[in-house]
């Protein structure tokens, strides 16, 4: 990837649902060779899809936590059972391995500390192999951006 194209990254992070017209005039290029760059990019996996950045307060899903998971076990069927059964859980957004003292971090979105509970009891908990949970509730966002930093 050149920096034409993390050019052209950045400007559709922005903006997914601009014409190709207006994202070749953005990156200095011309349509068609604007085109078959993003065509490229796609192709390559580079752009994964598109997607559109909602409000979860507004969507009725006000309350986000970070929820960092141990497991009681590292082995491969225990990892793979774990990862398999979080992949399921709709409330849970994003899931990372982790190093440090937990091995996985969760984003949860719910729409209220009742509802919460009812995750950790009836979601999380059924999964099994879990030796601890700690949850981190969100109550501000500073930043919050999609949008990669240029790369010197």
């Amino acid at each position: 990837m050149d920096d034409k194209d993390r050019q052209i990254v950045r400007t559709l992070q922005r903006n997914g649902r601009m014409t190709n017209q207006d994202l070749a005039a953005e990156v200095n290029l011309s349509p068609s060779p604007c085109l078959r760059r993003l065509k490229n990019l796609e192709a390559a996996g580079a752009i994964r899809g598109y997607s559109v950045d909602v409000d979860s307060k507004a969507y009725g899903l006000p309350v986000n936590a970070f929820v960092r998971v141990s497991l009681e076990r590292h082995t491969e069927d225990a990892v793979q059972q774990f990862e398999n059964r979080i992949r399921a859980i709709d409330e849970v957004l994003e899931c990372y391995v982790m190093t440090g003292l937990s091995d996985y971090l969760l984003r949860v979105v719910v729409a209220d500390l009742d509802h919460y509970e009812t995750f950790v009891r009836k979601r999380l908990h059924p999964v099994g192999g879990i030796g601890s949970i700690d949850t981190s509730f969100v109550y501000g966002t500073v930043k919050k951006t999609g949008v990669f930093p240029v790369i010197d």
